[in-house]
């Protein structure tokens, strides 16, 4: 359970070195610099300082760096490479970086040719776009003879528009011949929701017709900038569209051959990153004309290190110890077995600096969960060499790196209770036997078959929930103790092991071991006794005190609660054995023969694979459940906020120092 000490660190310099010594920091990456508002209205500070840093420049990096970034993306469209499995940073030195970067210019120049060629493609999918929308609205026109924009001659007026299906044509010229004779519907054509409509009528007689139009929900359509005839109109737009079509092609085509500067150009990218996280710092410090201050957070363990750069730049530095309640930022220090489980842990909510760290002591408890849960040999074999040859394969980093050594740890844990339950693959093995060997082969248990003995693995199940909440309350009480009230300890969590434990021998114990009911029933009174005498400590008068004391004891149940969802253990576990059975009776039904072994393999395969997909996220996520509800509820507090150091935080490349 360790959590790095952190020191608080205020600096002062000249402005000339302000930025040898923030690339230095930089390098180092062990450094947070925190913000300085809070002096900017203190009166000690106001009247000689001001914020550093230049805003407006972090907007123009911004603007680039959102500009490159849409290059990038674009290219990788037209990127026919292969692409890897996991995306991860490509490594050089710092020599390479610095190499590449002395033709910055060049490159700038080609992503801004890059960057209009874009946008000249987007114009004309825009465009593109425009006339296909304007032939799906003309197709239903095909028919009408008439040029589009003319809605009335000298004597006459002219409707298109369309009237819903429902309704009927029909209806419709009925109703409008009431009205006059002197008027032409014609149908120009149909879809499943509506009738197109062309209506020709004298002029005298146009709001009569139209209002018998109205009655049948027409709805009028008129075409802007359009001229001529629907057809006609269509002719010229595929003419068009065939025309925008091959300039696109040109331009995605000239894109494409910048393919191969894609690496020059997230180096670029990566540079700009670096650059524009050097000017935002600057706004969490403060300067005068000539001196520069910054105040932050680094690990007690790098004092020296950070000593070093500072001497060098003849900086006026000190280093202080947090104050007693003092939050700062969280970094965790764990051995190589844990860190991995630190993923679960960041999951939930990184500890507070008053808290402890819980990933040691809850890093053994999920190893243990997540393996009894899905419990089988070959799906714990195929979990740990399948992260085994993705964690050497792939420099995959930060957290996915922890998830996959984690499930590396988490498929050992799988394979140890496979052979404590005989699991290998459920009972292929012995299905594989019967079908394509005809002989019976049986792998037996270790200890148990979940499906023949569900009690004894039940029991287990609560036993070691139990350890598990017992250490929970344990972690409690060392924090109660280390903040200096033992009292608070005995009372709070003390009378609480000893009430459960006497209520366990009092209605187990006999079975167990003879006359330990009598101890368990003794225990359960005193210790009840004395939870109702100090639970209500902190009320006024007596009788508050002691109803609050009798009202404490309602927390049995949910202590009985948490011991009962240890059972979800069982419940995994059997669904993963039960659908493992009825995987290989299923590939059994074949019976002997070719056609057997082939559907018995297939059935298998994809049936195991389910499997491991379904029950292996279950495992996950319910062995994280035990965890954040049943454990971490007896004692943790959440809410740090993680260590950010400066430091190079790159995309697509990983700069290593060269050694000279």
């Amino acid at each position: 359970m360790s959590i790095v000490r952190m020191n608080k660190i205020s600096a002062i310099g000249l402005g000339t070195v302000k930025a040898e010594l923030i690339s230095e920091l930089m390098d180092l990456g062990i450094v947070e610099i925190s913000s300085q508002d809070s002096k900017l209205t203190d009166p000690d500070w106001i009247s000689y300082i001001e914020r550093d840093g230049n805003e407006n420049e972090v907007l123009k990096l911004d603007s680039k760096i959102s500009k490159i970034n849409t290059v990038i993306e674009s290219l990788e469209k037209y990127d026919n490479s292969k692409s890897p499995i996991f995306k991860t940073r490509k490594i050089i030195s710092s020599g390479e970086f610095e190499k590449t970067l002395s033709s910055k210019d060049k490159i700038e120049e080609k992503v801004e040719h890059i960057f209009r060629l874009i946008i000249e493609l987007n114009d004309l999918i825009t465009e593109e776009n425009k006339i296909t929308a304007n032939i799906i609205s003309l197709k239903p026109w095909v028919g009408y003879s008439i040029p589009i924009e003319l809605g009335e001659t000298n004597y006459t007026s002219i409707f298109i528009g369309v009237v819903p299906n429902i309704l009927g044509v029909e209806n419709l010229k009925s109703r409008i011949e009431e009205k006059s004779k002197n008027c032409v519907v014609n149908l120009i054509g149909s879809d499943k929701d509506q009738n197109y409509l062309s209506i020709l009528c004298v002029k005298t007689e146009k709001e009569d017709v139209y209002e018998v139009l109205k009655q049948f929900g027409f709805n009028a359509v008129i075409f802007k900038d359009i001229e001529g005839t629907a057809a006609d109109n269509i002719v010229q737009y595929e003419q068009e569209i065939k025309v925008i079509s091959e300039k696109k092609s040109s331009v995605e085509s000239e894109i494409s051959t910048f393919v191969m500067n894609k690496g020059d150009i997230q180096l670029l990218y990566d540079y700009l990153l670096i650059e524009r996280d050097k000017l935002k710092v600057l706004n969490s410090m403060l300067k005068t004309k000539k001196t520069f201050y910054v105040n932050g957070w680094i690990p007690e363990r790098s004092k020296k290190s950070v000593e070093s750069v500072l001497n060098k730049y003849e900086c006026w530095y000190e280093f202080e110890e947090p104050q007693e309640g003092e939050e700062y930022p969280i970094l965790l220090d764990n051995s190589s077995f844990v860190q991995p489980f630190e993923s679960i842990t960041e999951l939930y909510s990184l500890p507070s600096s008053t808290n402890v760290d819980p990933t040691a002591l809850m890093s053994i408890f999920y190893f243990i969960f997540f393996g009894l849960m899905l419990a089988d040999v070959g799906y714990g074999l195929i979990m740990s060499i399948g992260c085994y040859v993705i964690l050497k394969k792939f420099n995959i980093e930060g957290t996915t790196k922890k998830m996959f050594s984690m499930f590396f740890y988490c498929g050992i844990s799988t394979m140890f209770w496979g052979v404590m339950f005989g699991s290998w693959f459920g009972d292929a093995i012995t299905a594989i036997a019967k079908v394509m060997f005809h002989t019976d082969f049986v792998i037996k248990p270790i200890w148990i078959n979940p499906i023949d003995e569900p009690m004894t693995l039940l029991i287990f199940s609560f036993i070691i929930g139990i350890i598990h909440l017992f250490i929970g309350m344990g972690v409690k009480a060392y924090i109660i103790v280390r903040d200096g009230h033992p009292w608070e300890a005995l009372f709070d969590v003390g009378f609480w092991y000893g009430l459960i434990i006497g209520l366990a021998l009092w209605l187990f114990g006999n079975s167990v071991i003879p006359g330990s009911a009598a101890v368990g029933r003794w225990m359960s009174i005193i210790f009840a006794i004395g939870l109702i005498l100090t639970q209500g400590r902190e009320k006024k008068n007596i009788f508050s005190k002691l109803l609050s004391g009798i009202l404490s004891l309602y927390d049995i149940t949910s202590y009985l609660s948490d011991v009962l969802s240890y059972s979800r253990l069982l419940a995994l576990g059997l669904a993963t054995g039960v659908i493992s059975s009825v995987i290989s009776v299923l590939g059994s039904l074949g019976g002997d023969g070719i056609f057997g072994s082939i559907l018995l393999i297939v059935v298998l395969i994809f049936g195991h694979t389910f499997n491991i997909a379904i029950n292996g996220l279950g495992s996950f996520v319910h062995a994280a459940r035990l965890q954040y509800v049943e454990f971490f509820g007896k004692f943790y507090e959440g809410g740090g906020d993680m260590f950010n150091p400066l430091m190079k935080k790159t995309k697509y490349i990983k700069i290593t120092k060269e050694v000279i």
